[in-house]
């Protein structure tokens, strides 16, 4: 009710100006503007909104609050256009002002966004609460999964990878330009101690494309890694193939190139099971950045050497000795690290093109772990000035994906889950699931059908569980309860839209086809005489005020939350009122109501990357 709500708070703000004229005139005089602080009401018997600024003014107006609210409720119903609205306004404990929508309006509202197939939810440029037109035109990049090569990706890459997805799909119906960057691990020391240890084990892997499977080449690696720790001689020749590969060197550079090119392979089968898009942009790209990062921060005179390192010192952290801590962007050997990478990525992508992305809002989705690190980062860029003014910079954190024992999910080996295990594992028991569910029902259905649906289902139930849970804490995984067709999980939203869908097609109202689409024809005016159809209406007319949410506080749950909620209300609904047994004009109201539901559940579930199905 996006629209409805600038509407009445533009209202309530020319009621109180025209209630305190001097006292308004002063404060935008002074920049600190009288806020009638509305916002949607806490509980249903309070009706749709409350404004409840009258209690922060009180100081500034030296009047009671019950006072200064009756001031503005005795002008706002000397408005036509809130009288048009809105019941007459209540005024409820110390000078709460209760704001409740005239039911023909909430009638109308739907109505019009049954013939809008965004359902009513207007793309930012249109909105008018929202950013200017510049910050609409720049660029927001959302940077997620960045698994590292010559590793498979496993369960610590499955919430950034959907996380980061379904928050450029927010941003992207909203109408942003979004770039979704996988800035993944392709650059470093790893390479020189991999390179090196290949070259005696399994040359072949450097010169021949797939010589060997991504499997082995973990193992390889893990190899590698042990030598380097334990061997002085090792590392040292791992070093010099590092300086190698940085040189340009010829055969250096092929063996990388193939490395890259068969973990990018490996990466897209898990991308396109999950239906994630992405742009790679890993370390490498960045490579050439690094000097000119150092030579700058050392300018501006923010860069001090420190026990050979070039650091910069943040401000307000400080270590347990009482002392700042430094941020290294250069290593007493000459070296580069992470920061100095993030750093010059970070800065590549403010910079107006030609030498950058022109972007004005960074997103970096990774684990909590890393929020000191980003903040760190983060810092220095703004006291370097690559911040551009009104430019965005957001790490957005998430918790562990955890076993039973609330540890970080393992297998029973010890080793790290393998993100393609997981999936697999999903999808079979989905299927098991679907099987015995046909059996039961004594139904027949062709293999086509039940891959299909046990693929949608089992990769939806992971997405969700994982969607559904906020981000900031740490989730139990557990397929039981991901796969349950009963509570807040994908397959009990999945049947959800099946039934209502099938609902709507019963009445002849064309629920497969999209609102706003050309289908049938809409009831001339929407009529609604029980509560239960009503608690429906505001429901679905929540929806664009959710999805503004979910891009401004980057909170996928909300998203779920609200789908599940809106399912629920639908129920209660569904129980109470009759739909294909009702007379008109209730008949094509009601199913106008279902369809829009089953609208909504649809566009709101392919928001966080989960399609829909016709049948389960």
């Amino acid at each position: 009710m996006r629209r409805i709500a600038h509407a009445l708070e533009a209202q309530l703000c020319t009621a109180l100006e025209r209630a305190f004229p001097d006292e308004v005139a002063a404060a935008q005089q002074a920049g600190t503007p009288l806020d009638p602080q509305l916002a949607p009401a806490s509980q249903p018997e309070f009706g749709d909104f409350q404004a409840n600024g009258a209690l922060a003014l009180a100081r500034r107006l030296k009047q009671p609050p019950r006072t200064i609210a009756g001031a503005i409720v005795e002008q706002l119903g000397g408005d036509p256009a809130f009288v048009e609205l809105c019941e007459p306004a209540e005024i409820a404990g110390p000078g709460f002002i209760n704001l409740t929508l005239k039911p023909q309006r909430l009638a109308e509202e739907l109505r019009a966004r049954l013939g809008d197939g965004r359902l009513g939810v207007l793309s930012a440029a249109d909105d008018p609460g929202h950013a200017s037109s510049a910050e609409l035109l720049a660029p927001v990049i959302v940077d997620f999964s960045s698994p590292n090569i010559a590793k498979e990706m496993h369960v610590g890459h499955l919430r950034s990878t959907i996380i980061g997805d379904a928050l450029a799909r927010v941003l992207e119906f909203r109408g942003y330009p979004v770039l979704r960057l996988n800035h993944v691990g392709d650059w470093g020391t790893q390479f020189g101690m991999l390179i090196t240890h290949l070259k005696q084990v399994a040359p072949e892997a450097l010169t021949t494309a797939d010589a060997i499977d991504l499997g082995d080449l973990v193992a390889f690696y893990r190899q590698a890694k042990a030598r380097f720790d334990a061997d002085a001689a090792f590392q040292a020749t791992a070093r010099e193939e590092v300086v190698k590969l940085q040189s340009g060197d010829p055969v250096s550079r092929r063996a990388w190139q193939l490395l890259c090119e068969q973990s990018r392979r490996e990466f897209q089968q898990i991308y396109d099971r999950l239906d994630i898009r992405l742009s790679e942009r890993g370390e490498s790209f960045y490579n050439p950045l690094l000097e000119t990062v150092v030579a700058d921060l050392q300018a501006l005179g923010l860069l001090v050497t420190d026990a050979g390192a070039g650091c910069v010192f943040l401000e307000g952290v400080k270590g347990k000795d009482g002392q700042p801590l430094p941020l290294i962007v250069r290593k007493s050997d000459g070296g580069f690290n992470y920061a100095t990478t993030d750093l010059a990525a970070l800065r590549y992508r403010f910079a107006a093109a030609p030498d950058g992305d022109g972007a004005g809002r960074l997103i970096y989705v990774t684990d909590a772990g890393q929020a000191s690190h980003f903040a760190a980062v983060f810092q220095v860029a703004r006291r370097a000035g690559w911040v551009p003014v009104g430019g965005r910079l957001e790490h957005v954190p998430f918790g562990l994906v955890q076993g039973d024992d609330g540890k970080k999910l393992k297998t029973r080996s010890g080793d790290t889950v393998r993100l393609k295990d997981l999936l697999d594992e999903a999808v079979d028991r989905a299927e098991a699931d679907l099987r015995r569910r046909l059996a039961e029902e004594g139904r027949t259905e062709d293999e086509t059908f039940i891959q299909h649906t046990a693929t949608t289902v089992g990769i939806a139930a992971v997405k969700y569980a994982d969607l559904s849970t906020n981000r900031i804490t740490s989730y139990q995984f557990s397929f039981d309860r991901m796969l349950a067709l009963a509570g807040n999980t994908a397959p009990y939203l999945l049947y959800a839209v099946v039934r209502i869908a099938g609902i709507a097609r019963k009445g002849g109202a064309g629920a497969d086809t999209a609102v706003g689409a050309p289908g049938p024809e809409l009831p001339a005016e929407l009529r609604f005489s029980e509560p239960q159809e009503w608690d429906l209406v505001r429901e679905l007319l929540k929806f664009d005020a959710v999805i503004a949410e979910v891009e401004e506080e980057l909170l996928p749950n909300r998203l779920c939350s609200y789908l599940f909620e809106l399912s629920q209300v639908f129920n209660r609904f569904y129980d109470k009122v009759p739909v294909l047994k009702a007379e008109e004009p209730s008949r094509s109201s009601r199913l106008a109501l279902c369809r829009f539901t089953a609208a909504t559940l649809k566009l709101g579930l392919g928001l966080l990357g989960i399609p829909t199905l016709e049948r389960m």
